[in-house]
């Protein structure tokens, strides 16, 4: 048995430095990096600031370092040891807690299609039961080494496109697979569930992501969801950790943040432009969010760059 485990731990370390050392063939310098599609690496030698940012439904591997997600009022860290998989579309505030010059941080995120989630699903049987499992949007776990040793083997054809091309798809369903048959497996499998509280609530969110500038009627959503308001209410929370004002709140500032940063509007326009009518109201929310009034805020954020 302990011969076993050696042998594992010996394998997994193996596969853990051969991915350090491709990831920082691939991503020689600090920042994020779309390798190929739906595949990116992040790269940072230092520890980072918070950072406001939106999570669709993806699986995040870490090579080296550590990173910790605020959604709402939870906090999840992840290290080379875990992996962190989102199941719908949140607003997350992300930090890079552990990164050196000698150590950078590497960072895999490869995105979730729902489409081979319930392909695979179906073509293996695990359908699942009434009401399963854990509906929340993010969850950290172990990584195994039939894991790491999948997302190994996706990231040796990156400098192949035409192989990348045609083996990526096997090995994303083996990926599938397998985080199907782990630790997130309910999790995993509303993704693909078609009816139930979790798939209305997948709705809901795109709902507001749609149209986050304008007014949400809470009531007639959960009436158009076919459910009852506390219902509503409870599940969105169970899913999102937000309520939906504060999940819209969240899209609002940073759609605002962006559009002061890329589009050079000012803190009225852009908060007009998110669905703001007072501008004061939308400066008191900005600084509540980001610790600063918004052009402070962003002054600061260019200089960084």
């Amino acid at each position: 048995m302990d011969s076993s485990f050696e042998q594992i731990e010996q394998r997994m370390q193996a596969d853990r430095a051969e991915l350090v050392e491709r990831m920082i063939s691939a991503s020689p310098q600090d920042g994020t990096v779309q390798v190929q599609p739906s595949l990116q690496f992040s790269r940072f030698s230092h520890p980072t600031e918070l950072h406001h940012g939106f999570y669709d439904p993806c699986l995040c591997v870490i090579a080296q370092g550590a990173k910790t997600l605020s959604l709402g009022n939870e906090k999840y860290r992840y290290d080379a040891a875990n992996y962190m998989i989102a199941t719908v579309g949140v607003p997350m505030i992300a930090q890079v807690v552990e990164a050196s010059p000698d150590h950078p941080y590497l960072g895999l995120r490869l995105d979730l299609d729902p489409a081979v989630v319930s392909s695979v699903m179906v073509e293996t049987g695990n359908v699942p039961a009434r009401g399963d499992g854990d509906t929340r949007a993010v969850n950290v776990s172990t990584l195994d080494t039939e894991l790491l040793d999948a997302a190994l083997r996706l990231v040796r054809l990156i400098d192949q496109p035409d192989v990348y091309r045609m083996l990526s798809p096997l090995i994303n369903r083996e990926i599938v697979y397998r985080l199907l048959v782990g630790a997130q497996s309910s999790r995993m499998r509303h993704l693909a569930t078609f009816g139930g509280q979790a798939h209305r609530m997948v709705r809901a969110v795109e709902k507001i992501r749609n149209h986050f500038d304008k007014p949400i009627r809470v009531e007639a959503m959960a009436k158009e969801l076919g459910m009852s308001l506390s219902g509503f209410h409870a599940h969105f929370k169970a899913v999102t950790a937000m309520s939906p004002l504060q999940y819209q709140k969240q899209l609002r500032l940073q759609e605002a943040r962006r559009l002061m940063l890329s589009n050079n509007c000012d803190a009225a326009e852009a908060g007009f432009k998110v669905g703001y009518d007072d501008a004061s109201q939308f400066s008191r929310e900005y600084k509540r969010q980001f610790g600063q009034p918004p052009m402070r805020d962003v002054e600061r954020l260019r200089k960084l760059a």
